[in-house]
């Protein structure tokens, strides 16, 4: 194999690997820009794989076309990782708990609940999507030495790649450019300051903990019905990706414009993970998986020197509750 069709490989695998990070980092971006901070990303991700694999199960068996049965697929996956992050906004805003408890006892019970409903799956050799969304090839007329490889590895995706280059930029725009996302910067910053305005916190932060659960859900779908997926359930399949979000976040600085690459960046060293032995680079397995996660401590490593230097743009009541009563 030449270093370019490396180059395209190692790049379009890297594409969709970073996709489910990219989803639950936005996710977390517009949850902890509200000032809510929530650990419990995995196990969203999680109910959104095994939802998205029992809904493609039965709406591909019930003969509906593949693409109204995946997007139904995706739909009901993001409304899943809502309703469980419904239970930290609970949790953290009602009942005023502990923010990083509460998220980790989420994370805890998406992972049990999900490997619980999926154990009967595992040894089933019959469980599987095979219909899932397809990949397509937009840029293989693109004959340009480098320039065509690196448009194939963004362009030769499926929707839900697509989708996210979308989300980044509606996320962006939402919260930098819109009256409701200046709003949502404000409870995340000076909550008592939004209350004062007429802006109701509470309600607010229910709605954003809610919207980044959904983002959640949907990278836990996206494992499942992408075109790079085998389409089967698997016990630990989430393999950390939503600890890799949060850590992702801080790198990104909490903006969606610098999330993407960084999702890349993860993305390739997750495809490193399973490409470095076909290229010949490497062969030993154990240290090959450790990869994701020694780039995940020296990007942290990294943001907090930086954040000696400067504001890295943590929301500035992030993890703070907030009671109007006690203003």
């Amino acid at each position: 194999m030449s270093g370019l069709n490396i180059f395209q490989d190692l790049l379009v695998s890297a594409v969709a690997m970073g996709t489910p990070i990219l989803f639950a980092a936005l996710g977390e971006i517009i949850t902890e820009k509200s000032g809510v901070q929530n650990l419990g990303i995995e196990g969203m991700m999680y109910i959104g794989a095994i939802t998205a694999f029992l809904t493609g199960l039965a709406l591909t068996a019930a003969g509906l076309p593949v693409l109204i049965a995946m997007i139904l697929v995706v739909l009901l996956s993001a409304i899943a990782g809502a309703m469980i992050a419904s239970l930290h906004a609970y949790v953290c805003l009602s009942l005023r708990a502990n923010q990083i408890v509460s998220g980790l006892a989420l994370a805890i019970l998406g992972t049990g609940l999900s490997y619980y409903i999926g154990t009967v799956f595992i040894t089933d050799p019959t469980a599987i999507i095979s219909e899932k969304f397809t990949r397509f090839s937009f840029a293989d007329g693109v004959t340009i030495p480098f320039v065509g490889e690196i448009l194939r590895g963004f362009l030769n995706q499926d929707l839900l790649v697509y989708f996210s280059y979308v989300a980044v930029i509606v996320v962006w725009f939402f919260i930098y450019k819109t009256q409701k996302g200046l709003n949502l910067r404000a409870i995340g910053e000076n909550p008592g300051a939004a209350d004062a305005v007429g802006v109701n916190v509470k309600l607010s932060r229910y709605i954003y903990v809610m919207i980044g659960g959904a983002f959640a859900g949907i990278g836990g779908a996206s494992l499942i019905i992408s075109a790079a997926s085998v389409g089967q359930w698997g016990q630990g399949m989430i393999a950390g990706r939503g600890w890799i979000a949060i850590a992702l976040v801080i790198f990104a600085r909490w903006n969606p414009k610098l999330v993407i690459w960084g999702a890349y960046l993860f993305g390739i060293a997750m495809a490193l993970e399973s490409r470095a032995q076909i290229y010949g680079w490497f062969d030993n397995i154990f240290i090959l998986k450790m990869i994701p996660y020694i780039v995940t401590i020296l990007v942290l490593l990294i943001t907090f020197i930086f954040s000696k230097q400067k504001d890295i743009g943590e929301p500035e009541s992030l993890a703070k509750p907030y009671d109007r009563e006690e203003r």
